[in-house]
């Protein structure tokens, strides 16, 4: 199995160095997806790219996290990867946990694995969790179980684990941090073998700005839950039944 880490980047300038060595202890290749820094992360990137195994793509303006996402999965899928571990730059993923999604890789079962930070309450946590967007998972991490007949713990962990063939057969558009949702969606939509596994909890900067007015707990709530039911409303048809009840934007 070729697998590919994909990292995407903006303004990290302070942890890109050290989140990729200590990846790179664990992982041959490496993505790493500028998008639009304006810091000293182009240079910091630059250093990187010199190493064999690290890779770079850049966006030239902030295109959005979903767009690294799904630029990472195209640049792996034109490239033969087999699969895609996502994880953040910002040293809230921690790279350790790595060999533990290439072991559940390798048992062949999974289309999804996908890091949960509350699956297992045992697990250690480092810093804390601002309560308006631990509410806000909690909240729309129930709806996804709810609609998708899931049984997730954490609907919002970026560190993941994709099978690129899978992703080939998905339409991702969603740009911004809504992208969870349309994943999720389009997953059940076409049979995705999705489990989770626990990654700790680890929140190094509550003030990290999502930008857009998405800082406003009610806009980012209902935007959240926009970009979802109007998924929903394109694949009601591959969901389950009920899965359209209630959504507050109508189907065609």
């Amino acid at each position: 199995m070729r697998t590919l880490i994909a990292i995407p980047v903006f303004n990290e300038e302070s942890t890109v160095c050290g989140v990729v060595s200590r990846v790179r202890e664990h992982a041959g290749d490496v993505l790493l997806i500028d998008d639009g820094s304006t810091d000293g992360t182009v240079e910091a990137i630059g250093r990187l790219a010199d190493a064999d195994g690290v890779h770079v793509i850049r966006h030239e303006g902030n295109l959005g996290y979903g767009r690294s996402l799904e630029d990472a999965f195209g640049w792996a899928a034109s490239r033969g990867y087999d699969w895609v571990i996502s994880m953040d730059c910002d040293e809230q993923h921690e790279p350790g946990e790595i060999p533990a999604f290439l072991r559940l890789i390798a048992e062949d079962e999974w289309d999804i694995v996908s890091g949960s930070r509350y699956l297992d309450g045992e697990m250690e946590t480092e810093g804390c969790v601002p309560a308006d967007r631990r509410e806000i998972n909690g909240l729309v991490t129930a709806e996804i179980n709810e609609r998708l007949g899931l049984s997730l713990t954490d609907g919002f962990c970026g560190f993941k684990a994709h099978r690129v063939s899978l992703l080939e057969s998905l339409n991702l558009t969603e740009t911004g941090y809504a992208f969870p949702m349309q994943l999720w969606v389009q997953l059940v939509a076409n049979g995705a073998r999705i489990c989770e596994h626990p990654v700790r909890l680890i929140y190094n900067d509550p003030n990290r700005s999502f930008g857009g007015g998405l800082d406003d707990h009610d806009a980012r709530l209902r935007h959240y839950r926009e970009v979802m039911h109007r998924e929903i409303c394109a694949f009601s048809d591959r969901l389950p039944a009920g899965a359209c009840e209630g959504l507050t934007v109508p189907c065609s």
